[in-house]
């Protein structure tokens, strides 16, 4: 059995973590004031891209627990639940929004049967407009199987896969709150680069560094396969370039590993000239806003 490996493994300078977040909020604050349409008044999601140098055999979905929720406090949640038998739709709601009022839990906006979800929800604008309205899906982990072919791929291209909750759980609330402050990993076989949301542009550059660091441990800890083979991490918002945070000063992961001095083995920031053509717009702020923040660089 393949030993877990530790966060401090793999370095993390976190005050570089903390830079590379405040450039992101500047660019994102100084968008909203200049009027940009796509980002007036809509809070963006913050990501951690993790690219790897060998892609796994295996697919895997890692769930994270983060010290700060993902969601701004305006989200709303919605929570699909098996049927039960000898009630209608409406009764099995009512059913378990009473549950949800025992537990103390105020977070879910709306209850929604797997009958009415099979029935109401079934036409395609129905299911988009459902997509639209929630930011959080969770599900009972008793239909969790049945919702893909019931929800459609969109759910899932958008990330927007209900997470599964043991309803019956003795201490719903803590159960609930998991989910709601927490965040999964896809990790696919075919690809090198993986994406997780650790945060939005509501939060305070602090918030996000630490479930940036939590995330990376949660990582650590559940796929230390993936987490030793990391190339390189970067921080991007929805409509930003991607700024790394951590470049690995491996080489390869195919054979052995090669050994490499402890300066090569430090947090690299680099600005890739391929990556500014991409996005000429946005490159003067950010890089003002790196320089401001005293990023370290090298081409």
């Amino acid at each position: 059995m393949e030993a877990k490996i530790e966060a401090a493994a793999l370095p993390l300078d976190q005050s570089q973590i903390k830079k590379a977040t405040q450039a992101l909020l500047a660019y994102n604050a100084k968008k909203q004031k200049s009027g940009d349409k796509v980002l007036l008044d809509v809070d963006q999601n913050v990501f951690l891209m993790i690219t790897v140098w060998k892609i796994p055999p295996n697919e895997q979905v890692i769930k994270i627990n983060l010290p700060h929720s993902i969601l701004p406090d305006t989200s709303e949640i919605c929570l699909f639940t098996k049927d039960e038998p000898g009630l209608t739709a409406e009764q099995t709601e009512n059913l378990y929004k009473k549950l949800l009022d025992r537990h103390g839990i105020t977070s879910i906006t709306e209850v929604i049967s797997y009958k009415t979800l099979k029935t109401e929800y079934k036409p395609f604008e129905a299911k988009r407009r459902l997509l639209s309205r929630f930011a959080l899906f969770l599900s009972d982990d008793r239909i969790r199987r049945l919702l893909p072919s019931q929800m459609g791929k969109h759910f899932y291209l958008r990330k927007k896969a209900p997470l599964s909750v043991d309803l019956k759980a003795k201490d719903l609330a803590k159960e609930i709150n998991k989910r709601i402050h927490g965040t999964v990993l896809p990790v696919t076989n075919k690809g090198s680069c993986y994406m997780v949301r650790i945060g939005h542009t509501s939060m305070d550059a602090s918030e996000i560094t630490e479930n940036v660091v939590a995330a990376a441990k949660a990582i650590a800890d559940k796929a230390p396969q993936i987490w030793k083979s990391v190339k390189v991490l970067h921080l991007k918002t929805s409509k930003s370039i991607a700024l790394p945070v951590f470049h690995s000063a491996l080489q390869g992961q195919v054979g052995a590993q090669k050994k490499k001095s402890a300066e090569n083995q430090q947090v690299r920031f680099v600005l890739l000239k391929h990556t500014f053509k991409q996005e000429k717009k946005m490159v003067p702020y950010l890089y003002e806003q790196l320089l401001r923040h005293q990023f370290s660089f090298f081409f």
